[in-house]
């Protein structure tokens, strides 16, 4: 029995070479949109921000503050995927779907608020954290949707971060995660690297 999902996550390389000629459609974009955002974050906070970058304008100013990385570009499209701080004061509505539709009571909705705003208030640094993860979830996840759907995609950090957020009008509370092109392949690009023998890094207790 064939398992698609393992398929995605073997068949997956870091793109660098992309079809500038080839483009995706704004139905394609927002379902993989939709795919990243049922990545799993603390809560439920659903922590995250997607800017599509496509436009060729708009693609020429992220090349410039990713250093000059051609595949910006030619992607078809290029995903700033962000965290968000603070993001405890937006907890209830964001779990309010949830306890309409029965799925959570109200009582544990507000236990939850009231415990992530216990931890998180004064706590900048656990909010930078939890949005670095959500953000990083929902790029993985983006990233095996757009290989289901027949894509290529490359993560990147090679980007100056200030440079982004002014490029890109992001508010304080937005932290430009990571970057992740998504388009159709080229040839030359390499096919999944190796990886460390697994005795190397899991450990059974």
């Amino acid at each position: 029995m064939s398992n698609p999902i393992k398929q995605a996550i073997e068949s997956r390389v870091s793109t660098n070479y992309y079809d500038p000629n080839r483009q995706l459609s704004d139905d394609d974009i927002t379902v993989l949109v939709d795919q990243a955002t049922r990545a799993p974050s603390a809560y439920n906070l659903q922590n995250w921000k997607f800017i599509a970058v496509r436009s060729p304008e708009a693609k020429a100013r992220l090349k410039a503050v990713s250093y000059g990385q051609q595949k910006v570009a030619d992607a078809s499209v290029t995903f700033i995927i962000c965290g968000t701080l603070a993001a405890h004061e937006q907890l209830g509505q964001a779990l309010a779907p949830s306890a309409e539709a029965g799925i959570m009571d109200q009582s544990i909705v507000d236990r939850w608020v009231a415990q992530a705003t216990r931890t998180h208030a004064d706590n900048p640094e656990l909010q930078r954290d939890e949005a670095i993860r959500s953000a990083s979830l929902a790029a993985m996840t983006l990233m095996l949707a757009a290989e289901g759907m027949g894509l290529a995609t490359g993560a990147m950090i090679g980007f100056d971060s200030e440079g982004v957020s002014r490029e890109f009008k992001l508010t304080a509370s937005e932290v430009p995660a990571i970057i992740v092109t998504v388009g159709y392949a080229m040839s030359g690009n390499w096919p999944q690297k190796p990886r460390k023998p697994l005795r190397e890094v899991i450990e059974f207790t």
